[in-house]
């Protein structure tokens, strides 16, 4: 399949109902409102493709750059590309999940990360922490800079109320998956998580809450998953 063949399938699966909720949650056109599920009937049937994820992203459909996403190969992508598609990216769907995803899974998820959390760009600092959390979501501890993952917690503490509003968001997301999944970190992200406290965000007017990381870093104990990582940052 090609970008005009995926394009033509994904507006086969489009809703106004889906689009209208996407656009609530901050989706700007051109977007069809195709659910996940549907967007994974076409990656069964192109699997893994580097050059046709660059395509599809390349067409600013929200939807296309999604899929990208989930169709990218961490193998070939490239630094620069997704530098690229981070600055692109105009929907919070995909600077905080699409492009962490992927960036995550790459040897140069931690380095990306800690440069986009330097942006002035709302949707490109939220990237880097939500990019950072996904590493450490997938990559065993020793692979990981522990300690640099702990300056991180000390800094979401000083500075996450008066961050900007998605970058809130994903800094208390931060906190939550360290605190899960870096098992030398729980205890300080446990820490900072009741330092902080409630973490105010503008959803937009949706029925989305932030979760209480205190509460959800103890969700995942009880569950006894901490420490656990996952096979893949992509879902």
């Amino acid at each position: 399949m090609n970008a005009k063949e995926v394009l033509k399938e994904l507006e086969s699966y489009g809703s106004e109902a889906v689009r209208k909720i996407y656009f609530n949650h901050g989706a700007k056109e051109p977007i069809f409102g195709v659910k996940v599920q549907d967007m994974k009937k076409i990656l069964k049937k192109t699997k893994k493709n580097h050059e046709l994820s660059l395509d599809l992203y390349a067409t600013g459909n929200a939807d296309a750059m999604y899929l990208a996403g989930l169709m990218a190969d961490e193998k070939q992508i490239s630094k620069d590309q997704l530098r690229q598609w981070a600055q692109e990216a105009h929907f919070y769907f995909n600077s905080e999940y699409t492009v962490p995803w992927i960036a995550a899974e790459t040897p140069y998820g931690y380095e990306l990360g800690l440069e986009w959390i330097e942006s002035d760009q709302e949707s490109i600092a939220a990237c880097g922490w939500s990019t950072l959390a996904n590493n450490a979501g997938v990559k065993p501890d020793e692979a990981l800079d522990i300690a640099g993952y702990r300056a991180l917690l000390d800094r979401i503490e000083k500075e996450i109320h008066r961050a900007q509003n998605r970058v809130r968001y994903t800094m208390n997301g931060f906190v939550i998956t360290i605190g899960g999944s870096i098992v030398d970190l729980t205890e300080k992200a446990r820490e900072v998580a009741k330092n902080i406290g409630k973490v105010s965000v503008d959803m937009g007017g949706t029925a989305c809450k932030v979760p209480l990381a205190t509460d959800y870093i103890q969700k995942i104990a009880d569950r006894g998953s901490l420490g656990k990582k996952r096979k893949a940052a992509r879902c």
